[in-house]
């Protein structure tokens, strides 16, 4: 199932992972973590597992624990969760980005074969979750009630 959230209280702000997360922490706790097209809010933080050099970067599921502890700023970016042990190499891939891609807003449409939940982060002013496992989506929408299906936001 595709979300969107755009008015929430539950965020204080667009795409803050500590939160977003939260419903599937559990479910998630198996997944490798492609981050492209990043654009994020990290002065005041002394470490994190991103790579601000690079057009992209893999991180761990541990290192995607630790970004998800920080109240970080997500402005732009795409979060692609791949199983631990789904094989990928990211320089033989379309990279996955939000800025400027309207097929981010298609139902279903996920950017990166075998992913189970992409996180768009879209200008600060939107997140769109995609999920591919319904129990998760389940979930995440049983704790973001406000979360518009995404082919209904249209």
């Amino acid at each position: 199932m595709n979300w969107i959230i755009r008015n929430t209280s539950k965020l204080k702000f667009h795409t803050n992972l500590k939160v977003l997360l939260e419903p599937i922490q559990d479910e998630i706790s198996n997944l490798k973590w492609l981050i492209s097209d990043l654009e994020m809010n990290t002065y005041q933080l002394k470490y994190l597992p991103v790579n601000h050099d690079k057009e992209w970067f893999l991180i761990s599921a541990e290192e995607m624990k630790v970004l998800c502890k920080t109240e970080i700023q997500i402005i732009w970016g795409v979060f692609v969760g791949i199983l631990e042990t789904q094989e990928i190499e990211p320089s033989q891939i379309d990279l996955p980005f939000a800025d400027g891609n309207g097929q981010i807003w298609e139902n279903g449409n996920l950017q990166v074969e075998h992913s189970k939940i992409e996180i768009i982060a879209w200008d600060s002013s939107y997140t769109i979750v995609k999920l591919t496992d319904p129990i998760m989506s389940e979930k995440f929408k049983a704790f973001f009630q406000e979360a518009i299906e995404l082919e209904k936001y249209k």
